[in-house]
């Protein structure tokens, strides 16, 4: 037997949201365990994480969908986009902010269903709309790293500690962690998740940074 994947929806068309919740009362293996028009008052009202956030894109709150999507994946849940339109960098933007998938509202309920069950298996979804967006996207591979920025990541991913590298460079401890902090954000918002010392070293080493 399937097992039941626990799905909330965050999307502020009333009407979307009761369909969507009559739809998914006849699905066995789907069971929807929130609903909210903003990512605030789901996070409120939910004692967990569960399998599966249906995330609009775009909301009346004027949130910002990569944050949205940060925010959910931060607490344990995997994202799938669903949105009439949005232009290219916004879909990018989304799933390299750590959404599981994207998918057009014009497609069918049993079509979501899948996108569901496949986001629940952790296999990515790409509808032709985000397979467009990304071959359209025109932000580089590589992040625009100030020098003091690129001169701390030498410095950690060589194997320094933090304190050490502030050292090396003359500035303080807290300093070194903020040019570090922006490195990690502006790799994440490219789509390479870097969050250890290891994958700082591998993005040093894919970007031949030693090298310039």
């Amino acid at each position: 037997m399937a097992p039941v994947i626990r799905v909330a929806a965050v999307d502020d068309d009333r009407m979307l949201l009761d369909g969507l919740i009559t739809w998914l009362s006849t699905v066995p293996d789907l069971r929807l365990v929130g609903a909210a028009s903003t990512v605030d008052q789901l996070l409120a009202g939910l004692p967990g994480p569960v399998d599966v956030v249906l995330l609009d894109l775009v909301l009346r709150d004027r949130s910002d969908a990569a944050g949205n999507v940060r925010r959910l994946v931060a607490r344990g849940h995997r994202v799938l986009v669903l949105s009439v339109w949005a232009r290219p960098d916004q879909v990018v933007a989304t799933f390299a902010a750590g959404s599981s998938g994207y998918v057009t509202k014009d497609h069918d309920l049993p079509a979501l269903a899948v996108a569901i069950r496949e986001v629940h298996a952790g296999r990515p979804v790409f509808s032709t709309d985000l397979a467009f967006a990304c071959l359209g996207d025109s932000r580089p591979v590589r992040p625009a790293l100030s020098p003091r920025e690129r001169a701390v990541l030498l410095a950690y991913a060589s194997g320094m500690t933090l304190k050490a590298a502030a050292r090396h460079l003359g500035i303080k401890p807290e300093t070194a962690r903020t040019y570090l902090d922006r490195v990690k954000a502006k790799y994440h918002d490219l789509g390479r998740p870097t969050r250890t010392k290891l994958d700082l070293a591998d993005r040093v080493r894919e970007d031949d940074l030693e090298a310039g």
